[in-house]
């Protein structure tokens, strides 16, 4: 078994917000306890898979790693138990590709496949371009300070992915609070009631008033595009079908919520993450601007160095058998995305940011059947944003410091001050 302390530290929204305490935390068990369970306070056990190797391995067995046996994310006993009684004995609020196994996962994510391949996403290439250059020019005209992850970071992945999915662009700061809110939960800066909440009855109303807010707007916009299909990912969803049957309600409600929160929320992390690394890494600044060739490694170890998700609950279908371990049937694993991109095995000097890293076998997609749909999305807004700002972009530093967000699911910063010169 973990150490009680180190246990309850990997699931502290407090010690994610702290970085050093979290990433100590997994320094220890890669070394220690590559693979041991864990039971902190009012949480089943769990076993804390910690090294590349490992989160691979489950990650390519999905039949016998499952995602929606259980709860999909580290969730206490009693909130478990009152999203079961609410959703008819179902551990999930919502059902998105994250939370579904094979058929379903599979003839869902196939519904918008091909939206999110490369070939198509040429087609975005030149509006997502005028986008970037649009927040460029605010940012220059910001008289050299600004609060980079609130007014560029948060806002430009919100904007391109709102245009794909068809929200209107009045509606971009709802769904922005609504995000944080979800996935900001636990942090009083972020979260609907502006406190720390202490309870499960108190954390469920919040995210589930957060969810009804969610459902309500895309259920008119289902209604919209029903009636009125157009070229948008709101219109594949309202109007799909799986098997000649529509989405299920809840099923295309969650592919709603994870468009409109998951495919702007990690970008707006990386981004930000990635600027921080290059105020506090003078040279590595320097070296990137003197070869534009670098920003697509830049890009990956910004992505690496960040991890916007921080873990994925997967439990096992069969008896199986890990790095050596027995693993019994219905077992719940935590794959710990942070520390298999800072495992030392894989990474040289994993805790130096690296604008040349190579190769940079990260996991912060994930792999094998639920790697990330919108992966080439985001490298694509975070490669055109950078070819855009870093010949514009001659000084940077930071004037204050960054705040990380309180969470243990989806996080980055949410304050990174910068005082910058552009031309």
């Amino acid at each position: 078994m973990i150490p009680q302390d180190i246990a309850q530290t990997i699931i502290d929204p407090k010690a994610y917000a702290d970085g050093k305490r979290v990433d100590d935390a997994f320094a220890f068990l890669r070394r220690e306890m590559p693979l041991a369970q864990a039971q902190p306070e009012n949480f089943d056990p769990f076993w804390v898979v910690t090294k590349h190797a490992d989160i691979l391995e489950v990650e390519r067995q999905n039949e016998l790693f499952h995602n929606g046996d259980r709860a999909t994310t580290l969730t206490p006993i009693d909130v478990d138990q009152k999203v079961r009684e609410l959703m008819g004995g179902s551990p999930h609020l919502v059902r998105s590709l994250v939370q579904m196994d094979n058929p379903d996962h599979m003839n869902y994510r196939r519904l918008t496949q091909s939206w999110f391949m490369p070939q198509n996403l040429k087609r975005l290439e030149a509006r997502i371009r005028e986008i970037a250059k649009g927040f460029i020019d605010r940012m220059a005209d910001m008289g050299g300070q600004c609060d980079f992850a609130r007014d560029v970071a948060f806002l430009y992945p919100l904007h391109v992915i709102m245009e794909v999915l068809g929200v209107p662009e009045a509606d971009e700061p709802r769904m922005l609070k609504l995000t944080q809110e979800l996935f900001g939960s636990a942090d009083p800066d972020l979260n609907r009631s502006g406190v720390e909440i202490k309870d499960a009855d108190a954390a469920l109303a919040q995210i589930g008033a957060t969810v009804g807010e969610f459902i309500e707007y895309f259920n008119a916009m289902t209604e919209d595009r029903r009636a009125c299909p157009r070229d948008d990912l709101a219109s594949v969803i309202a109007n799909g079908t799986i098997q000649e049957k529509p989405l299920g309600h809840l099923e295309a409600m969650s592919y709603y919520i994870i468009a409109a929160t998951a495919g702007h929320d990690t970008t707006s992390n990386t981004t930000s993450g990635g600027l921080w690394a290059l105020a506090e890494n003078p040279d590595q600044f320097v070296m990137l601007k003197k070869d534009p060739g670098l920003i697509p490694s830049y890009l990956e170890e910004s992505i690496r160095w960040v991890t916007p998700v921080k873990h994925f609950m997967r439990s096992a279908t069969a008896d199986a058998e890990l790095r050596g371990t027995r693993i019994a049937k219905g077992d719940w694993m935590m794959l710990s995305y942070p520390s298999g991109n800072r495992d030392e095995d894989v990474f040289a000097d994993p805790f130096s940011f690296k604008v040349d890293r190579s190769p940079n076998k990260h996991v912060a997609f994930g792999y094998g059947a639920h790697v990330c749909l919108g992966q080439h999305l985001a490298r694509m807004e975070m490669r055109i944003l950078w070819d855009e700002l870093l010949p514009r972009l001659e000084s940077l530093e930071l004037s204050g410091m960054p705040k990380l967000m309180e969470a243990n699911f989806v996080c980055g910063p949410k304050s990174v001050p910068i005082r910058y010169r552009m031309h």
